[in-house]
């Protein structure tokens, strides 16, 4: 089993910041990109960042220049550095990763997400 545990939500007023985290753990041989994805109220799911295992990024536009992806391969954790919060980002912030398992099995897995909420 693997799992994928988000940590570091929360309410930041407008202009703040939040450190979001992403600790992958269980029968795990290899991680491949991770990233981050944000669903706010009545809206699709949407990609926020995502980082390949040598450290190569995108990022949505809407977050290009305030948010920052990273990640540690060796404690196998992703981050999301995000900055400058608007309204705007509010959302419930899902944690993605492609994983080969210890069975040989390449599969996404998702996390449980963590709610961020940046106030007016």
């Amino acid at each position: 089993q693997v799992q994928l545990v988000e940590s570091g939500g929360g309410f930041v007023q407008t202009g703040g910041s939040l450190r979001l985290s992403c600790a992958a753990s269980g029968r795990i041989f290899r991680i491949n990109d991770m990233g981050w994805y944000r669903q706010a109220p009545g809206k699709q799911r949407e990609l926020v960042a995502t980082s390949t295992r040598r450290g190569s990024t995108i990022a949505a536009d809407s977050v290009k220049g305030r948010f920052a992806i990273s990640r540690d391969n060796a404690e196998k954790t992703v981050y999301l550095q995000m900055d400058s919060l608007k309204p705007e980002d509010t959302a419930v912030y899902y944690c993605n990763a492609d994983i080969v398992n210890l069975g040989g099995a390449r599969l996404g897995y998702w996390g449980q997400g963590t709610q961020v909420i940046v106030s007016s």
